[in-house]
């Protein structure tokens, strides 16, 4: 009878053990406005903006310390009153263009919005004139592959 109730222990203690485990990776909730129509303004500013971080996530999906930061900072001036276009203003001012995920259209980010046009463009008009030539090359000009001298002798078939 004691046995059992030391095995019974035992595994009283393992359960208690494996709980505390778990709430030694619980985390902090991450604050959210008061005011859910604030927290939905903010999601979708900080949608638009990159994290400077992370580089390749907007600020909203970062868990980077500086997203964290900012959102909670863009939380506090859409409860003052600011716009949108304000805080992506003093956002840009901050940060630079590249803050933003769409940067306007301006001689600095130019090349942004005009090079993948022109490269494509470029692309399909070599294509095009490398396809004319082979159409009109005599079919002399595609030869089957024979082996050079200079490779090693192939065995007889």
């Amino acid at each position: 009878m004691a046995e059992r109730v030391i095995a019974w222990a035992r595994r009283v203690a393992l359960a208690l053990a494996c709980c505390a485990g778990v709430t030694a990776f619980a985390a902090e909730a991450p604050p959210v406005a008061q005011d859910p129509v604030v927290e939905a303004r903010m999601i979708k500013l900080a949608e638009e903006l990159r994290c400077l971080v992370c580089q390749n996530e907007t600020i909203a999906a970062s868990h980077a310390d500086l997203a964290v930061d900012l959102r909670q900072q863009m939380r506090e001036m859409l409860q003052k009153g600011m716009s949108e276009d304000d805080i992506r203003s003093y956002m840009t001012d901050r940060y630079g263009d590249f803050v933003l995920y769409k940067p306007p259209f301006k001689p600095a980010t130019a090349l942004l919005w005009v090079g993948p046009p022109v490269l494509l463009v470029l692309a399909l008009a070599a294509l095009f004139i490398t396809l004319r030539r082979r159409q009109r090359a005599a079919p002399e000009a595609f030869d089957p592959d024979t082996p050079d001298d200079d490779d090693e002798p192939r065995l007889p078939r």
